[in-house]
């Protein structure tokens, strides 16, 4: 395993991830400036050693912050973040996107007075977009599936935690799902 290949998990200090999506990873070099500055807890490490001429150190897998990090209650208005919040699916049809092929629609267009806010603007996929053209959702017949509105820091989390990253190192798992509901059936 190449050492670029190994970043940290990093959770607060609560033990959960920063972040689900993306996830929040910090690189290798990252996490043992943070050590040695006394920034953090090591709870996991990998099979892999570091040296210098005086010291070796294995490298941390998973790492906690010693003090907690209070999230925002009320995310940043961006492109992603409204992608996560519509889970990658254009309003309109449904359909799940990469996200190249996703574009913002504003429910009411800007050239009839609407507003590039969270409660005007869904995830369209560039079909849908193009349909729906400069017109209002009655004028088309083209609704948003979910009536759009500004989603709260834990909800984007959540839907985070339904598109799991293209790797997942062992030691991280424990601390990515720890506090998912259990099916019972």
């Amino acid at each position: 395993m190449s050492i670029e290949a190994c970043p940290a998990l990093v959770l607060n200090a609560d033990y959960r991830p920063l972040s689900y999506y993306p996830l929040s990873l910090w690189s290798w070099q990252d996490a043992v400036k943070a050590v040695f500055l006394d920034r953090v807890n090591i709870v996991s490490e990998y099979d892999r050693v570091i040296r210098s001429p005086n010291f070796e150190m294995r490298l941390p897998s998973v790492i906690s912050l010693k003090e907690y990090v209070q999230t925002e209650r009320r995310p940043a208005f961006t492109r992603f973040n409204v992608f996560l919040r519509d889970r990658f699916h254009c309003q309109y049809c449904g359909e799940p996107f990469p996200t190249h092929e996703l574009t913002f629609d504003h429910v009411v267009p800007r050239s009839r007075g609407g507003r590039t806010n969270w409660s005007n603007v869904v995830t369209a996929c560039g079909t849908c977009n193009l349909l729906k053209g400069d017109r209002l959702p009655v004028e088309c017949g083209m609704w948003p599936r979910v009536r759009p509105a500004q989603p709260n820091t834990h909800q984007l989390q959540e839907h985070g935690r339904s598109f799991p990253p293209n790797y997942l190192h062992g030691s991280w798992r424990d601390f990515l799902y720890w506090d998912s509901e259990l099916d019972t059936g």
